[in-house]
């Protein structure tokens, strides 16, 4: 494709930084114009034939799509399992609370049935390391995925199998004192180490304390903290 210019316009929306500079590289490896967007407000019908895109790509985009948006454009959106195995919400967090290191991100066409569209492509991503590390090697995996789906003119297929259902987190279940090693500490900790998510928590006295940046050892696990006034937090929401 590079050198092949055409006038073929795609839109990449997505919702987390270290996927912005994904349409800047993938204009210059497919010679096709990439739209960035990262609002939800930008994201409209309106804005979205003023552009007419071939296809939007949503690498980690966190926003409902509306159904004026997928029914008008083709619409690709990635999830980090191996569908129809845990459609739904919070799909890393949901993988490692049942111990699954080793997953497949499922690039498939959005569709009205929650993660039930068909499925142009799928490939291994491995779940060790911070959230963000997680994150961010599956960013890299993305980009891939979407170079094959346009040099291959991928067509969807539809889902086979089972299906199941994960639950989307709630931030009180980040609580740490449900914890009854250090290995599913140590798991909690790094699942929620990533911008935009809440992190891992104990709460004493009056005090909540907040991990990041967790290191497993032999017999311990080593964690940065931030401690700050539990009921101080709580007061300053309802204002």
């Amino acid at each position: 494709m590079p050198g092949a210019r055409n006038n073929k316009v795609y839109v990449l929306a997505t919702s987390r930084s270290w996927n912005e500079g994904m349409a800047e590289r993938l204009s210059a490896r497919t010679g096709y114009d990439f739209v960035l967007i990262t609002s939800k407000e930008d994201l409209t019908t309106a804005h979205l034939t003023s552009i007419n895109p071939e296809i939007i790509f949503f690498p980690h985009w966190s926003y409902r799509i509306d159904a004026s948006v997928f029914g008008r454009f083709e619409s690709v959106i990635f999830h980090m399992t191996d569908l129809p195995f845990g459609r739904g919400g919070s799909p890393l967090q949901n993988l490692i609370v049942r111990g699954i290191y080793e997953t497949k991100i499922s690039a498939l066409r959005c569709v009205e049935e929650m993660d039930g569209g068909p499925i142009y492509l799928k490939k291994p991503l491995t779940l060790h390391g911070s959230a963000e590390e997680i994150f961010l090697r599956a960013s890299k995996t993305t980009e891939e995925m979407i170079v094959e789906i346009l040099e291959k003119k991928l067509k969807p297929i539809a889902q086979t199998g089972e299906s199941t259902l994960f639950k989307r987190r709630r931030p009180e279940e980040s609580n740490l004192a449900v914890a009854s090693s250090l290995d599913q500490l140590f798991d909690m900790i790094r699942m929620l180490d990533a911008e935009g998510y809440p992190n891992a928590f104990l709460d004493v006295g009056d005090f909540r304390l907040e991990f990041t940046r967790a290191a497993r050892k032999q017999d311990q696990v080593i964690a940065d903290v931030r401690i700050t006034l539990a009921k101080q937090k709580k007061v300053s929401r309802h204002d």
